[in-house]
């Protein structure tokens, strides 16, 4: 077989290879955003209703700031046992892949290269380890006076998919 060929697929193997890795690892990064929510109900409705909803995740209320009507909350967030499996499955197909292409630079040990996949499973446990975490969230109320009722107006700080979570849950709109 000719040797640049394997060389050229070496290089983009490789090359896929630390993508793969860097795609696993951002897999447990924190993805903090912050966005203002807005809903028609009243400051005190608004706030029970937040409050009821982040109790029933399992969060906690930590720190209440009744000047700047903000509240703070903190779970633990729990790593998702369908995306360690997917990780893991990934990582396995990407290091079949390495094993292959290395088995041609390396026909000798072609046998003993397949071995690399058991290191798979490690892809699963880094992110598996790495994802629990306390997460805070943290709220502040603002009312705005429209000319027949007033409605509310929230600033949240959380986790992206807890924001898009919040937001389906209350039916908050977005302030544009």
């Amino acid at each position: 077989m000719d040797t640049a060929i394997v060389q050229s697929t070496l290089l983009l193997t490789l090359l896929l290879s630390i993508g793969l890795f860097f795609f696993i690892r951002a897999a447990t990064k924190d993805r903090i955003e912050r966005a203002q929510l807005l809903s028609e109900q009243d400051e005190t409705t608004l706030m029970n209703q937040l409050k009821e909803y982040f109790l029933s995740r399992s969060y906690q209320v930590i720190a209440v700031d009744r000047e700047k009507n903000q509240v703070t909350f903190e779970g633990f967030v729990r790593p998702s046992w369908f995306l360690a499996v997917f990780l893991t499955l990934l990582a396995a197909v990407g290091l079949v892949c390495l094993s292959l292409v290395l088995s041609f630079l390396f026909s000798s040990q072609s046998k003993f290269l397949l071995l690399l996949v058991l290191l798979s499973p490690l892809s699963g446990l880094f992110y598996w380890q790495k994802a629990g975490r306390l997460e805070k969230v943290s709220l502040k109320m603002e009312t705005i006076q429209g000319e027949q009722h007033s409605s509310s107006k929230i600033t949240v700080v959380a986790h992206r998919d807890e924001l898009a979570e919040l937001q389906r849950a209350l039916q908050l709109k977005t302030d544009d």
